[in-house]
């Protein structure tokens, strides 16, 4: 029977914490010529990255009329751009459609990262 280094122990349970954020992902739906997702490039994007919903839902951006990837299952299809959709293992979680300015963007987002399920609290 094989022993587990206590130091391997201590490091495995470190990083739980780690995999329950990985889950989670914000889906920007854009398309070219959107103004409102310039809007969204211009106020949030180069800062989003560097804040706490940025690092417990990293960003990845999709095109409106490209196929859905494989490991992503959303509730309906966009209907316009952008649209933001929270995502958890890959499943829809909550949506924002539309772009309705930073201080209306950051409210929503953190009210849908707050009814996400448990399990992925960033403790």
């Amino acid at each position: 029977m094989r022993m587990i280094r206590p130091a391997f122990l201590v490091l495995s349970l470190m990083l739980l914490p780690l995999a329950a954020l990985a889950d989670l992902r914000l889906v920007m739906v854009e398309q070219p010529g959107c103004v409102y997702c310039r809007a969204w490039d211009d106020e949030i994007s180069a800062i989003y990255p560097q804040t706490a919903e940025g690092k417990l839902a990293p960003l990845t951006r999709i095109q409106l009329r490209a196929p859905l990837p494989e490991d992503m299952q959303f509730d309906r299809p966009a209907g316009f751009t952008p649209t933001f959709v929270l995502l958890q293992e890959g499943t829809e979680i909550g949506r924002i459609e539309g772009y309705p300015g930073e201080d209306f963007f950051w409210g929503l987002l953190n009210q849908m990262l707050d009814a996400r399920k448990p399990g992925t609290e960033a403790d």
